[in-house]
């Protein structure tokens, strides 16, 4: 795996695939940085400027599995992509840093994060916001999962999925993906009872709102 980039995003990413036991070879431009991971970690580091063909060949591209983009400049990470497509690395992963550039990573077939600062920022809101709202994820599309804890003020207590639906209390750009209850979980289907105390999974098409968000949870 070749990580492009040793910022806070690719520090974290390098310490997740080395406990992963994979073989990262690291390519930062600057020297500090690239010395500072080479003392944290026993990988290969590459000081040097991963636009050029020559780089990403020397930190072993014909052998890499898959390589990943971390930089904080869009115009860097095409040109990095752009190369590994060229050298047929089979996966390519890049942050896109504004949204109205990611057609253009993934017409060179590499897979996209979208806009990071967004999604945590997205990830402090609710946190501070919405206390019964966890393991909040945005999707590339907008689309968002989360958890939620259902209070027995909530109107979905002892009606069905498909009760709630029909009555408009779960609208239809809302999916319930799973029922978490005494420890157990299990998918739902239109004819699952919701019970105070149940931590929904929730998927929505679209930003969900705070008004949503509370009157689902009670």
């Amino acid at each position: 795996m070749i990580v492009v980039g040793a910022g806070s995003i690719g520090t974290s990413l390098i310490d997740i695939a080395v406990k992963e036991k994979n073989n990262v070879v690291v390519v930062e431009q600057d020297p500090e940085r690239a010395r500072q991971v080479s003392n944290m970690y026993d990988i290969t580091v590459l000081n040097g400027d991963a636009t050029s063909t020559d780089t990403l060949r020397e930190a072993g591209s014909d052998r890499a599995d898959a390589l990943i983009v971390t930089t904080s400049d869009d115009a860097v990470n095409l040109m990095v992509v752009s190369i590994a497509s060229e050298l047929k690395i089979p996966s390519i992963v890049s942050i896109v840093n504004k949204k109205e550039h990611a057609e253009f990573f993934r017409k060179l077939g590499a897979n996209v994060m979208e806009n990071p600062e967004e999604v945590v920022a997205n990830h402090l809101y609710n946190a501070a916001k919405r206390p019964t709202v966890r393991d909040f994820t945005m999707l590339s599309q907008g689309d968002q999962v989360f958890r939620l804890t259902v209070k027995p003020t909530s109107p979905l207590v002892g009606r069905t999925l498909a009760e709630s639906s029909r009555k408009g209390i779960l609208p239809p750009t809302i999916l319930i993906m799973s029922i978490e209850r005494d420890g157990k979980r299990e998918i739902p289907t239109g004819e699952s009872t919701i019970e105070a105390g149940d931590v929904l999974t929730v998927f929505s098409l679209e930003r969900a709102s705070d008004e949503l968000v509370e009157t689902l949870t009670g």
